[in-house]
C-alpha cells in the first residue's frame, strides 16, 4: 500500500488563511447579485477544521465528504483493494479495463506514488480522451445526421467529434476548450465550432417556401444554439425565455433575444477546414505542383514534333484525357484551329485551348486579347461555355462543348500575328473526366490573309487513348540524349505526383458559416411575425452580463461572449464543468440537475465541495486533469463499494458518499470493453464513423449490420450515430439517440438488456475471439484457460466455486460458451 499523506497544521493553517483571505474578498462584492447559491461568486471555502486531520483524509475532498458523513451519524467504507481500484479507475478514465499485466505490476509496486502513476499513465493514454470525448458528445447533442422528419446525413460531422477527442487528449485547459468552440475560427481551431451547430436542424427543402415559414425555422436553428451553449456552459434552461419570461430563473424575455443576437450569425453550414495540419499539406501540395509545372514545362519542350498526314510509323504518345503537346517548327500565325472529327464518346470538351509563342508566352489568353469562335457551343450549369476555352483556367467546370456528337471547331484569333512554336489542349487537366475526349483530330493555322494550313494531327500518335490523365512522353523519334533527360523527368515526375496524392489538401466541416449577423427583434410570445423593437446583443445579466455594441461583427460578437463565459467572475462556469466531472466519476453530480443550476434545479450534495472543485479549477488554470487526479487519487473515490444496511438506512443512493457508488458501465464502454479483452479491438483513431446500419440517414427501414470488421471494431464513439434510431443490441443500455442533450444516463434493467447482449451475433463473435485467444496462449490445460479467461474479463482470480461450475460448461460445450457466460455478467459490466 502507499504511504498515506496527511495535511499537517503547517499546511492546513495555510489552507485556513487563503480562505479568510478569499471570505473576506468574498463579503466586499456588491449584494446586488441573486442570492440563488449558483449565482452567487465563487469563494473558495476553508475545510473543515476537525475533519481535516483525520488519518482517513488524503486530500481536501476528503475533508469535505468526511464532514458530511460526520453529521449525517456515518462512516466511511473501507479501501477498496488494488486491482479494484484499478480496475474502477481504468474503466472510468479510459472505458477499457486494465490487462493482466498491467494488474500483476500495480500489485507488485510498492512504491509511495504507485497509485499516482497509474493515473498518469492512463491521463497520458489516446483511450482516456476517446472516454471523455463521449461524455462531452452526450450533453452537446452530437450526431451524423440533422434528424427531424427526413434525418438525412450529416456527413462532415465527424471533425467536431475528432476536434473533441483531441481537445482531451492534448489536456487543452477548460476555458480554451469553451473559447474554441464559441469562436475557434477565430482561434485556428476551426472544427471546434461543430459545438455550435450540433442540434437537428430542417434543410432548405423541408422547410416551406413562405417567408413565414422560414423565418420560423430561422428562429428554431438559433434557439437550438442558445439552448445548447446555455445548458451546457451556463448550467442554464435560457431557451425556458423565449415566449416569455423565465418561470423560475432571472432570465427576461429580452434577456433571451439578446443573448440570442450573440449568435445570430451562425448558419447550419459546412465550411473548409483551416487547420495547422491543412496549411501545411496545402502549402506542401502548391509547391509540389509549381515543381510539376516546371517539369511538364520541360517535358513539353522536348516533345517530338508533329508530323501532320505522316505516312511514317507513329512516333508520339496516344491521345491523352489531360493534355496533349503538339509542338511544330516555329510559324507565323494569326489564327489557330482545332478540328475533332471523332471522339470516344458524346460531343467533344476541351478545358482550355493554348498556343505559345517563341519565348513562351500564351498568347491564345483572353486576358492577352485573343479572342474565340466555334462552330457551336452546349451550355449547362454555368459549365462548358466558350468563353471558357481561353480563360486561364482549368477542369471541366471551365471547358468548352460542342454541339455535335463527335466533332466541332473551335478557332483563336490574336490581336496580330505572331511566330508561335507549341499548341497545347486537353480535355480535362485536373485528370477528373475522360469521356468526350477528341481521337481523330486536326490542327491548322493560318496568317493574316492566307489559308489555313495543318500543323498536327492525330495521325502520328501511336496506340490506344490514354486516359490515365497525366503528362507522359514516348522516347520514340528523341536523341538518345533527350529520351534519358525525358525518362529522369517522367520519374521525378511520378514522386512528385505520389507524394500530393498522400497529402489531404482539404475538408470539410459541418461547423457552421458566419455571416453578418441577422437583426434580431424581440417577439411577442416568441412569434417571427410579431416583432417589437430590435434588440441590442448582450451577455445574461444574472452572470454578470452587459450589452455590446450593435454594430459588432459577428466574430466579435461569438468571442465577447466566449470571454465572458470564462471569466472567472462568471459564477456558474467553472461549477457546471466540475459538477461534470464530479458526476462521471461517481454516477451522480453534487448537484445531480448537471444542466440545471437554477432555481428549479437541485441544490448540491456537499455545496462547500462544489465551490471548492470550481475554485481549484480556475485556479489550477482550467485543468480538467488536475480534477481528476484530485478526485480518483482522494480516499473517498478509492473506499469500498461494500454494502451497509444501517447506513443504507440514512441514505439509500450513497450521495453522502459514505461508500463508492458502483454503477454499470455505458453501452459504449460495454462494447468497447468486449471487444478490448478478444483481442480484436481496432485502436484506429479519427475520421469518417464506421456504419452501424445499412444506410447513413434517412426516416425510417434502417437494418442493423451484424458482424463487424475492419473498421467496424473501433470504438464506438467513431460508429456513424444516426439520429433518433438507437443501435440494435447496444441501444438498449440507455445509449442516447442524439435527438436530445444527455447530460445523465438513464441506468435502467431490463430483461431486453440481458437477451440482447446474451443472443447478439457480436456477443458470440467476441466471446469466440476471446476463446480462440485464451487457447492460443494457455496450452491444452482447462483450468488454465478459464483463469486466463476470468484474468482477462474481471481482473481477479477465478474462484474454487466458478471453477467447480465453469468447467463442466466448458468440458461440454467448449470455452466460447464460458467466455460468453462471462461478457454477460454484471461483474464485466459494471465500475466496481
Amino acid at each position: 500500500m502507499g504511504t498515506r499523506m496527511t495535511m499537517g497544521s503547517r499546511g492546513l493553517a495555510i489552507v485556513l488563511g487563503i480562505a479568510a483571505s478569499l471570505t473576506a474578498f468574498c463579503d466586499a462584492l456588491p449584494s446586488t447579485q441573486p442570492s440563488h447559491w449558483s449565482f452567487l461568486p465563487i469563494c473558495r471555502p476553508g475545510l473543515p477544521q476537525q475533519a481535516s486531520t483525520s488519518e482517513w483524509v488524503r486530500s481536501p475532498i476528503d475533508a469535505f465528504v468526511l464532514d458530511r458523513l460526520q453529521r449525517e451519524g456515518l462512516a466511511p467504507s473501507p479501501e477498496a483493494t488494488r486491482t479494484v481500484w484499478l480496475r474502477r479507475v481504468s474503466l472510468d478514465l479510459t472505458g477499457l479495463p486494465p490487462s493482466p499485466q498491467e494488474v500483476e505490476l500495480f500489485e507488485k509496486d510498492a512504491s509511495p506514488n504507485a497509485y499516482d502513476r497509474v493515473v498518469d499513465r492512463l491521463l497520458a493514454s489516446p483511450r482516456y480522451g476517446e472516454r471523455w470525448a463521449q461524455h462531452w458528445l452526450d450533453v452537446v447533442r452530437y450526431a451524423d445526421t440533422h434528424g427531424f422528419e427526413v434525418n438525412t446525413e450529416r456527413p462532415n460531422a465527424w471533425p467536431y467529434r475528432d476536434y473533441v477527442i483531441k481537445a482531451f487528449n492534448q489536456h487543452t485547459p477548460y476555458d480554451r476548450f469553451v473559447l474554441e468552440q464559441v469562436a475557434g475560427d477565430a482561434l485556428r481551431a476551426d472544427p471546434a465550432t461543430g459545438f455550435l451547430v450540433t442540434a437537428s436542424v430542417l434543410l432548405p427543402g423541408q422547410i416551406g417556401a413562405d417567408e413565414p415559414s422560414k423565418r420560423l425555422a430561422r428562429q428554431d436553428s438559433l434557439d437550438e444554439i442558445v439552448v445548447n451553449i446555455s445548458q451546457t456552459f451556463l448550467g442554464l434552461t435560457a431557451g425556458c425565455a423565449r415566449c416569455h419570461d423565465h418561470k423560475f430563473d432571472p432570465i427576461s424575455q429580452r434577456d433571451y433575444y439578446q443573448f440570442q443576437a450573440l449568435v445570430a450569425g451562425v448558419e447550419y453550414e459546412e465550411r473548409d477546414l483551416h487547420t495547422p495540419e491543412i496549411i501545411e499539406a496545402r502549402r506542401q501540395i502548391e509547391n509540389h505542383r509549381r515543381d510539376l509545372a516546371g517539369i511538364e514545362n520541360e517535358l513539353v519542350g522536348l516533345a517530338p514534333f508533329a508530323r501532320p498526314d505522316s505516312t511514317q510509323p507513329p512516333h508520339r504518345p496516344a491521345v491523352q484525357a489531360r493534355l496533349n503537346v503538339e509542338r511544330i517548327n516555329p510559324v507565323k500565325a494569326r489564327k489557330v484551329r482545332l478540328t475533332v472529327r471523332q471522339t470516344n464518346n458524346l460531343e467533344p470538351c476541351v478545358d482550355e485551348l493554348e498556343v505559345f509563342d517563341t519565348t513562351g508566352r500564351n498568347v491564345a489568353l483572353s486576358a492577352s486579347g485573343a479572342s474565340v469562335s466555334a462552330s457551336g457551343e452546349t451550355v449547362s450549369a454555368d459549365r462548358h461555355e466558350l468563353r471558357f476555352l481561353n480563360d486561364g483556367r482549368y477542369g471541366n467546370s471551365s471547358s468548352w462543348m460542342s454541339s455535335e456528337k463527335g466533332k466541332g471547331w473551335v478557332v483563336v484569333e490574336f490581336p496580330e500575328d505572331v511566330t508561335i512554336s507549341r499548341i497545347l489542349w486537353g480535355r480535362d487537366r485536373l485528370g477528373e473526366f475522360t469521356d468526350r475526349l477528341a481521337t481523330n483530330y486536326v490542327v491548322e493555322v493560318a496568317a493574316t490573309g492566307g489559308d489555313w494550313k495543318p500543323v498536327a494531327d492525330s495521325s502520328d500518335r501511336s496506340g490506344a487513348v490514354s486516359n490515365v490523365g497525366n503528362l507522359g512522353v514516348a522516347p520514340d523519334g528523341l536523341s538518345q540524349e533527350e529520351a534519358a533527360q525525358v525518362k529522369a523527368l517522367l520519374d521525378r515526375k511520378a514522386e512528385l505526383e505520389e507524394k500530393i496524392k498522400s497529402l489531404v489538401p482539404g475538408q470539410r466541416a459541418f461547423a457552421g458559416k458566419f455571416r453578418a449577423p441577422d437583426k434580431i427583434h424581440f417577439l411577442v410570445r416568441g412569434d417571427p411575425e410579431l416583432p417589437k423593437d430590435l434588440v441590442v446583443p448582450a451577455t445574461l445579466k444574472l452572470a454578470g452580463g452587459q450589452d455590446l455594441d450593435v454594430s459588432l461583427p459577428d466574430p466579435e460578437r461569438r468571442m465577447a461572449l466566449a470571454r465572458w463565459i470564462v471569466s472567472t467572475n462568471n459564477p456558474l462556469t467553472a461549477r457546471v464543468m466540475a459538477n461534470r466531472i464530479w458526476q462521471k466519476h461517481f454516477g451522480a453530480g453534487l448537484s445531480d440537475t448537471p444542466s440545471d443550476f437554477g432555481l428549479n434545479g437541485a441544490k448540491p450534495s456537499h455545496p462547500e465541495l462544489l465551490d471548492w472543485l470550481a475554485s481549484e479549477l480556475m485556479h489550477s488554470g482550467w485543468s480538467i486533469q488536475r480534477l481528476h487526479r484530485l478526485i480518483v487519487l482522494s480516499a473517498t473515490y478509492r473506499q469500498s463499494a461494500t454494502f451497509d444496511s444501517s447506513a443504507a438506512a440514512k441514505d439509500a443512493e450513497a450521495r453522502w458518499l459514505w461508500r463508492y457508488p458502483a454503477r454499470r458501465l455505458e453501452a459504449e464502454a460495454i462494447r468497447d470493453s468486449m471487444l478490448w479483452v478478444s483481442g480484436r479491438l481496432d485502436t484506429s483513431m479519427h475520421g469518417p464513423g464506421f456504419d452501424l446500419f445499412d444506410k447513413r440517414g434517412g426516416l425510417t427501414g434502417f437494418k442493423p449490420v451484424e458482424v463487424f470488421s475492419g473498421a467496424g471494431l473501433r470504438r464506438m464513439i467513431y460508429a456513424h450515430k444516426v439520429r433518433r434510431e438507437r443501435e440494435a443490441v447496444f441501444g438498449a443500455f440507455d445509449c442516447p439517440d442524439g435527438g436530445l442533450s444527455a447530460d445523465k444516463r438513464r441506468e435502467s434493467y431490463t430483461p431486453l438488456q440481458a437477451l440482447n447482449l446474451f443472443n447478439s451475433r457480436f456477443t458470440l463473435d467476441q466471446a469466440l475471439a476471446l476463446s480462440e485467444r485464451v487457447e492460443k496462449g494457455e496450452g491444452d490445460d482447462l483450468k488454465s484457460r478459464l483463469g486466463r479467461v476470468w484474468s482477462l474479463a474481471l481482473n481477479r482470480d477465478i474462484t474454487p466455486e466458478e471453477l467447480t461450475d465453469a468447467l463442466p460448461v466448458a468440458q461440454k460445450h467448449g470455452l466460447v460458451a464460458v467466455c460468453r457466460s462471462l461478457l454477460n455478467t454484471s461483474e464485466f459490466i459494471s465500475i466496481p
